[in-house]
């Protein structure tokens, strides 16, 4: 019965921590709001970005967005998932 308890629990936090992820981040459309909401993008990286995209055009792959100033691809690669590129959020 422990081990079923123990199952179910799992589960639980398996289906919470996808339903707290949320939709994509569409980086070539979102603002500063909407982009500091990715993991280790606070306010003045998300202003970095849209500053970014405004002087150089949209992002044409994910790895992109590495060019901004204070972004790596560590961030990148920790937020791939929550990444989107096109219009209206697709990939």
């Amino acid at each position: 019965m422990n081990l079923f308890k123990n199952l179910f629990a799992a589960a639980l936090f398996a289906f919470a921590a996808v339903a707290f992820a949320g939709e994509p981040v569409n980086i070539n459309y979102a603002d500063a709001e909407q982009l500091a909401q990715l993991h280790g993008v606070g306010p003045a990286k998300a202003e970095a970005i849209v500053e970014y995209r405004e002087a150089n055009g949209p992002f044409l792959q994910v790895e992109d967005l590495a060019k901004v100033k204070g972004i790596g691809l560590a961030t990148v690669e920790r937020n791939r998932d929550m990444i989107a590129l096109g219009r209206g959020g697709q990939r």
